[in-house]
């Protein structure tokens, strides 16, 4: 895991304005290269691309995951521990609505893990979390 390369994804937004707003003012992300039908954000080193897509726009479904629904459709990074927790603190001053709040789970397991999940402006769910032990986020 030590050479990891930064990852692509794109996704439907149905405001651009509003995304450039949420993206670079909420989570503090740097804007780069943008047209009138999309934006890049680099969002902790990774490449994330906002997409004007009124028709993919969905409610995500949910799955339960450690007594919490979860939604399914979502993205995010794994953060440093430290670093997981000043995010949290950033978006908790910045009154975010979270959908899962900032919690441990699976607490003294295998995979325990510190997470949070909160919605874009255009209904896409991100997760943030970290691992006190990089050698758990694949272990059984």
């Amino acid at each position: 895991m030590s050479n990891l390369q930064p990852f692509h994804v794109a996704f439907p937004v149905n405001d651009l304005e509003a995304a450039r707003n949420f993206y670079v003012k909420t989570l503090e992300c740097i804007e780069g290269r943008s047209s009138d039908s999309w934006i890049d954000f680099d969002l902790f080193g990774h490449q994330i691309v906002a997409h004007l897509s009124l028709n993919e726009v969905k409610t995500v479904e949910k799955s339960e995951v450690d007594g919490k629904m979860v939604p399914v459709r979502h993205f995010g990074v794994i953060l440093e521990w430290n670093q997981w927790q000043m995010f949290a603190d950033m978006l908790q001053s910045k009154s975010i609505k979270f959908i899962i709040k900032p919690y441990i789970r699976f607490k003294g397991e295998s995979g325990e893990q510190a997470t949070m999940f909160f919605l874009d402006p255009s209904g896409n769910a991100l997760e943030f979390k970290s691992f006190k032990d990089r050698s758990h986020i694949f272990k059984k």
